[in-house]
C-alpha cells in the first residue's frame, strides 16, 4: 500500500520516501539499539561492577579502554582490504551479513558472563565490536548508491534518527527491565536482568537486519568487472589496494575531510565510549547512567532531523562546524562533573548534536567521492573512524597508567574538535563535488 500524498511529502522531507531507503535506515534502527545498550549503556557498568568484580575501578575501565582500542585497531585493519573486494564482486551484503552474524553471536554469548569473567567479557566484547563496526562498512558503502546526490544528506540523518528512535525502544525496555526485573516476573537480586537484556540486542539486531536484505539491491559492480570470476576479483582487489591512498589523494577535499574526520571524530568517539564507563567510576547510579542514555536516544531524533534541514538551508559544514563548537563545551563541562544533574545534563547537549555531526560527516564525504569506488573508499572512511576510534580510549588507558585518575584525559578531547575544525575549513565542498561527478563521467565513458 502506497502512502497518501501528505505521507508521501513527509517522508521525502524527511528522506524516507522510497521502500529501500527505509529499508536501508532500519540497519541503522538495528544496530543502533547495539550501539546504545552494549558500547554505551548497560555492558560497561556490567562490566565495572560484575565482570571485573574485585578489580579495582579505574583499572577495570582500564581494560575496558583497552578492548576498545584492540577491536577498532582490527577493523581498521582489514577494512580496506575487504572494501576493495566488495567493489570487484557484488559482496557487499553477504560482507555486511557475516559481520553482522559475527557480532550478533558475541552479544548472545555474553549472556553468560559472571562475576569475576572479565577476560570473558572482554573477549566477547572485542568480538562484538568488529562485527558491528565491520558491518558499518558496507551499510555506509551503501549510501551513494541508494541515494540521490541532492538526497544524501537528509538520508543519512534519516538513517541516524531511526537509529536514536530505535535505540529509544530498546534501552527503555531494558532499563525496565534491570530497574523493575519483577515486572517481568525476574529475581531482584541478580544479574538476570542484565544478561537477558545482552539476548534482547542480539534479537533485535537480528530481526532487523532482515529489511536491508529484502528490500535494499546489492549495489552493481563497476564497468568491466561482471564477467570476473571471485578469485580473480580477490586478486584485482588486493593488488588495487596500493593504488587505492594515492587515487584517494588526488580527490584532495575528499581527503581534507577524511583527515578533519579523523580527528575530530576521535573526540566524539571518546566521549560515546568512555561516558557510561567514566559515569561509573565516579559512582553515578546505574539507574542514571542509563537512563541518560536513554535522554540522549529521544534528544538525538529531532536533533538529528534538525542537522539534516540545518544542512539544507545553510552548509553541511556550517552545521558541522556548530557541532564541534558545542562538543567542546560538553568537554570542558565533563571534567568538572561531579553529581548525577551534571551527567544529565552532559546527555542532554550530547543528544542534541551526535547523531547530527556523524550523519553529515558521513553524508559529505559521500558526495565528494564518485560513485565507482564507493566500497574501497569506505573503506578508507572506516579505517579513519576506526583510528579515530583508537586515540581516545588508549589515552584514557595511558593517563589512568600515569595518573591514576581517567579525569585528567577528559580536558585533552577538546584538541581533536579544535584540530578537526580547522582542517574541515580546508573543504571545498562545491569543487570536491565537481571532481567526484567528473571522474564518474570519465568512468563511465571509457568503461574503465
Amino acid at each position: 500500500m502506497s502512502p497518501s500524498p501528505r505521507a508521501h511529502r513527509l517522508l521525502e522531507a524527511l528522506g524516507l520516501h522510497r521502500p529501500e531507503l527505509r529499508a536501508w535506515a532500519m540497519y541503522d534502527w538495528a544496530i543502533t539499539g547495539m550501539y546504545a545498550v552494549i558500547i554505551v549503556a548497560v555492558f560497561p557498568i556490567y562490566f565495572q561492577r560484575v565482570a571485573a568484580q574485585g578489580l579495582d575501578p579505574t583499572l577495570a575501565t582500564q581494560h575496558f579502554a583497552t578492548a576498545t582500542t584492540l577491536a577498532l585497531a582490527i577493523v581498521a585493519a582489514i577494512a580496506p582490504v575487504v572494501g576493495a573486494i566488495a567493489d570487484f564482486a557484488t559482496v557487499k551484503k553477504r560482507f555486511l551479513g557475516t559481520f553482522a552474524g559475527v557480532g550478533i553471536a558475541a552479544v548472545a554469548g555474553m549472556f553468560f558472563i559472571q562475576e569475576g569473567d572479565w577476560l570473558l567479557a572482554a573477549g566477547l566484547f572485542l568480538v562484538a565490536n568488529i562485527g558491528a563496526n565491520g558491518s558499518m562498512i558496507f551499510y555506509d558503502a551503501m549510501l551513494p548508491h541508494i541515494a540521490r546526490e541532492h538526497e544524501i544528506d537528509r538520508v543519512s540523518t534519516a538513517g541516524f534518527a531511526v537509529g536514536y528512535a530505535g535505540a529509544t525502544l530498546l534501552l527503555s525496555l531494558n532499563l525496565a527491565m534491570i530497574m523493575q526485573p519483577t515486572w517481568f516476573l525476574l529475581p531482584a537480586e541478580s544479574t538476570l536482568p542484565s544478561r537477558l537484556a545482552f539476548i534482547t540486542v542480539a534479537l533485535w539486531w537480528l530481526a532487523f537486519s532482515i529489511p536491508l536484505f529484502r528490500k535494499v539491491p546489492e549495489p552493481p559492480l563497476a564497468a568491466g568487472m561482471e564477467s570476473l570470476r571471485a578469485g580473480e576479483a580477490v586478486r584485482r582487489a588486493l593488488g588495487r589496494l596500493k593504488h587505492t591512498f594515492a587515487e584517494l589523494r588526488g580527490f584532495k577535499h575528499a581527503f581534507v575531510m577524511l583527515l578533519a574526520f579523523l580527528i575530530y571524530n576521535d573526540g566524539i568517539g571518546t566521549i560515546i565510549r568512555m561516558a557510561t564507563i567514566y559515569g561509573t567510576e565516579l559512582g553515578i547510579e546505574q539507574g542514571v547512567l542509563i537512563g541518560s542514555i536513554v535522554l540522549v536516544q529521544i534528544v538525538g531524533v529531532p536533533f538529528t532531523f534538525i542537522f539534516g534541514s540545518l544542512a539544507g538551508r545553510f552548509t553541511t559544514k556550517s552545521a558541522l562546524f556548530f557541532g564541534l563548537f558545542v562538543y567542546m563545551g560538553i568537554s570542558l563541562l565533563a571534567y568538572f562533573m561531579t553529581t548525577p544533574l551534571h551527567f544529565v545534563l552532559l546527555a542532554l547537549l550530547v543528544g542534541t548534536v551526535q547523531g547530527g555531526t556523524q550523519a553529515l560527516s558521513r553524508s559529505l564525504f559521500a558526495s565528494l567521492i564518485p560513485r565507482h569506488k564507493s566500497g574501497e573508499f569506505f573503506g578508507f572512511f572506516a579505517v579513519f573512524e576506526k583510528f579515530a576510534g583508537i586515540f581516545g580510549p588508549a589515552i584514557f588507558s595511558l593517563m589512568i597508567v600515569a595518573t591514576g585518575s581517567s579525569r585528567q584525559a577528559i580536558l585533552s578531547v577538546i584538541g581533536f574538535f579544535v584540530v578537526g575544525g580547522l582542517l574541515l575549513l580546508f573543504v571545498n565542498v562545491d569543487e570536491g563535488r565537481r571532481l567526484a561527478r567528473q571522474a564518474e563521467k570519465a568512468h563511465t565513458s571509457t568503461g574503465a
